[in-house]
């Protein structure tokens, strides 16, 4: 799997294909970012004004265009996300991220998932891996509970989550040299705040997957800046 994963982050699902499609060929993993308007704003495709697409895709047993291409990964800033998390799947997703905070009782999750699903750690995870993300200020702890049962962790690197473009949070630094001396087997990736400034620091600390939104996307030509991140990772 690649270091560098670019983020989505839309409004409607035309624009999710057209942003797919402008990827195709230039990376091999993206996260699509998915926002509730309730754990964190503002609402992203698909919960802008109500809609159901996603529902209609299970339904008709439609998968997300370009499956076949990318490994995806959902982002679910959502409360509840045990309860969505198989529609995302069904319709391609193979790798998901819950955030600690969003969620009352983490091993419960995870139990859920896995009788839904048949998820578990380390069974064929090129074809499903669960991750779990950290605000910026949260205990690594946190994550002691299903330390056992997660793939991946993914630290945020900025404060206002569900937003591309906002600014990196430096005390995400010493959160990520922990968890790394802590728990050196565990893959740690860095979401928010990512850019050719601050992605040495985050490599240096430990980080080994980082997902970038506003850096490539705010780009003139976003296959140049991919390569441009991949040149700065072969370094570490």
């Amino acid at each position: 799997m690649s270091t560098i994963i670019p983020a989505i982050l839309v409004t409607t699902r035309k624009e999710l294909e057209i942003k797919l499609s402008r990827l195709n060929g230039l990376a091999d993993t993206v996260q699509i970012d998915v926002v509730d308007g309730k754990f964190a704003t503002p609402s992203t495709w698909p919960y802008i004004n109500n809609k159901h697409e996603l529902e209609e895709m299970q339904r008709h047993n439609e998968m997300f265009p370009y499956s076949d291409q990318f490994c995806l990964e959902a982002d679910l800033m959502v409360s509840s996300p045990e309860e969505i998390a198989t529609q995302w799947v069904a319709a391609g997703i193979s790798r998901v991220v819950i955030h600690a905070r969003s969620v009352q009782d983490l091993p419960s999750v995870f139990k859920k998932l896995s009788e839904k699903l048949g998820y578990e750690k380390d069974f064929i995870p090129d074809m499903l891996s669960f991750g779990v993300a950290l605000n910026v200020g949260d205990d690594v702890t946190l994550l002691e509970p299903v330390l056992g049962q997660m793939n991946y962790v993914q630290f945020m690197g900025i404060k206002h989550i569900g937003v591309q473009g906002e600014p990196f949070d430096t005390g995400v630094l010493s959160a990520i040299k922990t968890f790394s001396q802590r728990y050196p087997h565990i893959p740690i990736q860095v979401d928010g705040g990512v850019s050719l400034k601050t992605a040495p620091a985050l490599l240096d600390a430990g980080v080994s997957r980082l997902v970038i939104g506003s850096a490539i996307w705010n780009s003139h030509d976003v296959a140049s800046r991919i390569e441009e991140f991949k040149a700065l990772t072969l370094q570490y």
